[in-house]
């Protein structure tokens, strides 16, 4: 008997990389297409180890059979990139030219059975770490009909059965899931071509498409409750319209059709989702640049779903201060005679983080992941290896008065108020080189700064994501204090300061030229003692003409708070043996050995010199694996251990806690972000060594990985543009 004609998918993927004409110098050789293995080789061009684009520009189709198949693709398919390298000949010999060659990097995506039958999304190529490639694809993929074809009969194992009846069944099966896969392919393609022509503002006319297929179907297809729809004239220009009027399979409706019936509504079907994938062809080869600008904003949204299964939010209040014995001493004397009490924190909060974060680890390795959208095998391959981060998001609370430590002690509140008029009045003197313009540029620049004994690319990996998110980024990586970073913050602080300023003349004088520099958004991004260099930057006076620009500030594991109270003895140890053998200034800093009275030292004091408070948002990063800086230290809050010290020591460490949260709380008239976010990395791999068990493997992770970098930045994306 006839059966009937196969299915397949069809994949066309767009592929952009921006610049130079195909024809430039740096384009050599021609794309090339493999049937036997459906690949496709673009041209080669020429890198420049630098930023550049370069505009390739073309689309590629892939008829993918389903003839193997008992209907609809149950399973995935494969989607993979790779990067070619090899060196160009001075004749023009491209890489294609060498049968030996191999991938440098390849980034492989999974499209699950569910987007076989329609899907139109972004796809952005990063390769891996070592390759810092972006390649803008965008995927569409519908489900087509093809050409008829026999097939032979299937013999049963069991000659009692009827072959014919047997066979018969097998292929009404068949049928009718083919026929309800296209049906869900064709209302795929009309919903996307509605979401996609409001997203750009252009109509399309499906005028021919209902003119064609109205009539022919209404004798066969059977009816929902919405035909009388099709009916109404201006419903031919509005896809909404036509969708909800189309006709849709129901429950049963199949098993009632004659073979021909069901034959007849299987061309139909799939006619109108060719005739529809060839209309949205040419809809997107007029509107190809707009369309990418549209998906890959819808990416971005839908990524911040996606990700939030290894994202856990929460909320927060920020206290109004941690109380010391010295705050309100006066009146408990008053009441009952005697001083407070600390409470203890019973619990290790950073244990009780790591127990949180493994047991929603083993969570996700329970949990089936079954979506239509394009799933990163980076993210994909292996879901329980991802690093789970706790995003805890702090509220503000109003700044506390009665505090002996607090800034506004002193004050009124309406004086306090009348302060911050004053020195935002102040900062509003124009900057040498700056001509405000209301619709001109915003200069937009990001400082990267190393830690200890680091190199000026160590942030590397957050500086590429934070590019992705804004191409027109402006950023530093910060040089002038490699190999030197053993001595005194405050000449570190001076270097960077000097660094900074220069940097950001350079880039204002080049902006101002143009004439239309409106303002500047100056963030900073510091992995470990970094943080501790940046913030001493920040209190130089050449830095104070910039102060009202900071906009975002990233902590990446930073001791803050120092380390008055650290549990990690072998890493103590490290530190005691760099100040007896080597003397170093800054150990003994954040040790809070350089000077005998500890409110003298040097990070007591920069706790008091407000270097937060003028920054827009402030994040701050930490791992409870961490053993290289201290849990509460890289979080600026309250531990376990200070919590029950009534002892100068811990006077002093509530003192300088105080003093960091109330730069960072924010006044009632702005908005500030806060947040914490703690991430939990997958270490099991590199078993019980020495990194593991000082948690260095932790502190060294967040330089090389980016995968945290990336649910952060791309699940709050108005923090970093």
């Amino acid at each position: 008997m006839k059966s009937w004609e196969n299915c397949c998918l069809v994949s066309n993927t767009f592929v952009w990389v921006a610049a130079p004409d195909l024809g430039s110098e740096d384009v050599y050789g021609v794309w090339r297409i493999d049937d036997t293995d459906h690949s496709f080789s673009t041209q080669p061009f020429r890198i420049k180890y630098a930023r550049q684009d370069i505009l390739l520009s073309m689309m590629v189709s892939f008829n993918l059979s389903l003839n193997k198949h008992e209907g609809p693709s149950t399973s995935g398919v494969i989607l993979k990139f790779e990067l070619f390298y090899a060196p160009i000949l001075e004749n023009g010999t491209s890489l294609q030219d060498s049968s030996d060659a191999s991938p440098a990097a390849v980034h492989e995506f999974r499209l699950p059975s569910k987007a076989l039958l329609g899907l139109h999304s972004y796809c952005p190529v990063h390769f891996d770490v070592f390759h810092a490639v972006l390649v803008d694809v965008s995927v569409h993929i519908s489900l087509l009909k093809s050409g008829v074809h026999t097939s032979s009969k299937k013999v049963p194992s069991d000659p009692r059965v009827d072959k014919d009846s047997d066979n018969e069944d097998y292929n009404l099966g068949k049928q009718e899931m083919l026929i309800k896969a296209l049906s869900s392919a064709r209302d795929i393609l009309l919903e996307e071509l509605e979401k996609i022509s409001k997203a750009i503002n252009q109509s399309i006319d499906l005028t021919d498409f209902t003119s064609k297929f109205d009539d022919k179907q209404a004798s066969q297809f059977p009816a929902s409750a919405d035909t009388d729809l099709m009916n109404d004239e201006a419903a031919r220009e509005v896809p909404s319209k036509i969708l909800n009027g189309t006709k849709k399979l129901e429950d049963g409706v199949l098993q009632s059709q004659s073979k021909d019936e069901l034959l007849q509504l299987y061309h139909s079907l799939g006619d109108q989702v060719f005739y529809l994938w060839s209309m949205f062809m040419r809809f997107h080869r007029t509107h190809k640049t707009s369309i990418m600008d549209f998906l890959r904003e819808q990416w971005a949204i839908d990524r911040r779903a996606e990700w939030s299964i290894w994202m856990v939010h929460s909320k927060v209040e920020m206290p109004h201060q941690y109380i010391s014995s010295d705050i309100d001493s006066s009146s408990y004397h008053g009441s009952r005679g005697r001083a407070p009490v600390l409470r203890k924190i019973s619990e290790d909060p950073a244990q009780t983080a790591a127990m949180r974060a493994d047991l929603h680890r083993k969570s996700i390795a329970q949990m089936r992941i079954n979506s239509r959208s394009i799933q990163d095998m980076h993210i994909f391959g292996d879901p329980s290896r991802i690093p789970i981060v706790i995003v805890e998001r702090v509220v503000n609370a109003p700044l506390r008065s009665t505090s002996g430590n607090s800034y506004f002690i002193h004050r009124e509140p309406k004086d306090a108020n009348s302060l911050l008029v004053e020195t935002h009045s102040k900062g509003t003197k124009k900057i040498h080189g700056a001509i405000p313009c209301q619709n001109g540029r915003v200069l937009k620049i990001v400082v990267f700064v190393h830690g200890f004994q680091g190199h000026h690319l160590d942030l590397r990996l957050v500086r590429n994501q934070w590019l992705l998110i804004d191409p027109k980024m402006e950023f530093l990586m910060s040089e002038v204090n490699e190999e030197k970073t053993a001595g005194d913050f405050r000449e570190m602080g001076l270097r960077l300061a000097q660094e900074v300023t220069s940097f950001i003349k350079k880039k204002m004088d080049k902006a101002s030229r143009s004439g239309n520099l409106k303002t500047i958004k100056l963030s900073f991004v510091g992995h470990s003692i970094g943080n501790i260099i940046l913030r001493t930057a920040l209190t130089e006076s050449i830095m104070e003409p910039y102060l009202r620009f900071l906009h975002t500030y990233v902590s990446v594991s930073g001791p803050h708070l120092g380390y008055l109270y650290s549990s990690n003895s072998l890493f103590n140890s490290g530190l005691w043996l760099l100040k007896k053998l080597k003397g170093t200034p800054c150990i003994h800093q954040l040790t809070f050995t350089d000077d005998p009275d500890l409110r003298n030292t040097f990070l007591y004091k920069l706790c008091k010199q407000r270097s937060l408070e003028n920054f827009k948002n402030i994040i701050l990063l930490s791992s409870p694996q961490d053993g290289y800086v201290p849990y509460h230290s890289a979080r600026i809050e309250m531990c376990q251990a200070s919590s029950g010290d009534s002892s100068k020591k811990g006077k002093v460490f509530l003192e300088m806690l105080n003093e960091c949260l109330d730069q960072i709380r924010a006044q009632s008239s702005e908005h500030r972000v806060f947040m914490r976010c703690d991430v939990n990395f997958d270490i099991t791999l590199q078993g019980r060594n020495l990194n593991t068990i000082i948690g260095r493997a932790a502190h060294i992770e967040f330089l090389e990985s980016d995968i945290f970098a990336k649910f952060v930045m791309w699940s709050f994306p108005e923090l970093f543009t």
